[in-house]
Order: C-alpha cells, then structure tokens, then sequence
C-alpha cells in the first residue's frame, strides 16, 4: 500500500492517511534469539571470512 502525503496537505487528509495507517496490521517481529548457536563452525570465522575475500582477488 502507498500512502502519498503531498507539500500543504490540509489537516483532514493528514488525520485520513493517519486513519489508513493505524488500519494496517503490523508485522510479527524478528526473534533473533531462537538462532543463536544453530550454526556449528569448525574453523575460525574470521578465517573464513578472510579466505572468501581472498577468491576475489
């Protein structure tokens, strides 16, 4: 959806596009936490990345 609030808007299109706003359900937010420690490594991680900068060069 795209909402357009244009220069000079008056009061009342500002309050509708608030009104449309608010209607829209928002988005479950990321757990992060649940993937930490699901990657095991076995080498350095700063080994690995120094090596996948290498293969461009």
């Amino acid at each position: 959806m795209v909402l357009v609030l244009n220069k000079g808007a008056s009061k009342k299109d500002i309050d509708l596009i608030n009104k449309k706003l608010n209607q829209i359900p928002s988005r479950k937010k990321l757990d992060a936490k649940k993937y930490c420690g699901v990657i095991k490594l076995k080498e350095d991680p700063l080994a690995i990345q120094k090596k996948l900068r290498d293969e461009w060069e």
